[in-house]
């Protein structure tokens, strides 16, 4: 047996490659780094072998997305209103 057939493959699901794309514009957005956000990103796999977000993770970080679009907001209105 090689190295590779002992290897099992995994694929992203539509909503897991939608975390990744909304951590990269939160990233834009707020100036943040965005290594640390996935660095934290947790996954569960299907018996087909998608990646979903785990669903504790995901409701975790859809409430700090909120706070952080939130503050990014407030910055940009006060900076405006200088």
């Amino acid at each position: 047996m090689t190295e590779e057939t002992k290897l099992q493959k995994f694929k992203l699901d539509d909503s897991s490659i939608a975390h990744i794309v909304k951590l990269i514009q939160l990233g834009f957005i707020t100036g943040t780094d965005i290594v640390d956000h996935f660095r934290m990103i947790q996954f569960v796999s299907d018996q087909s072998g998608a990646l979903h977000l785990d669903p504790r993770y995901e409701e975790n970080q859809s409430a700090n997305i909120e706070k952080m679009l939130a503050q990014a907001q407030e910055t940009t209105q006060a900076t405006e209103e200088a």
